[in-house]
């Protein structure tokens, strides 16, 4: 078996680079904790619109537009909490958006079990935010 020794040179250029990964791991992460604060803000903005829409669907007031937006806000929202790697809010966020989409679709008790209220969903996304802030 060969023996290989580095030179100084080698050293420097492994410890540059060494330098210049967690440079840009420390970049990483701080952007993905952006960005799920981000989408944890989104949540909270989805949820208010969500609670005037439904005024106005008490109202008579409603457009199936605004329904439509509703359930394909929701929808995307699972999609940018899961990729984030928050996958207990997601999978709210996915369900909320199935529910606008076809109400029918999803029985009564499965609609209980998940836990979707706006309120609870709006206290899972600041207890989120509230924790990437400790961070």
């Amino acid at each position: 078996m060969k023996s290989t020794t580095l030179s100084m040179l080698d050293w420097r250029a492994l410890l540059g680079h060494l330098v210049r990964w967690l440079s840009n791991l420390r970049r990483a992460g701080n952007a993905r904790k952006q960005e799920s604060k981000r989408a944890l803000e989104d949540v909270v903005r989805t949820v208010r619109r969500t609670q005037v829409v439904l005024r106005a669907i008490d109202g008579g007031r409603a457009a199936p537009a605004d329904e439509a937006d509703l359930a394909e806000r929701w929808t995307e929202l699972g999609f940018r909490l899961e990729s984030l790697g928050l996958g207990k809010l997601a999978k709210r966020c996915e369900i909320r958006g199935r529910h606008g989409a076809d109400p029918e679709a999803l029985d009564a008790e499965f609609i209980a079990r998940a836990d979707i209220q706006l309120d609870r969903i709006e206290k899972l996304a600041r207890l989120t935010l509230r924790e990437l802030d400790s961070k």
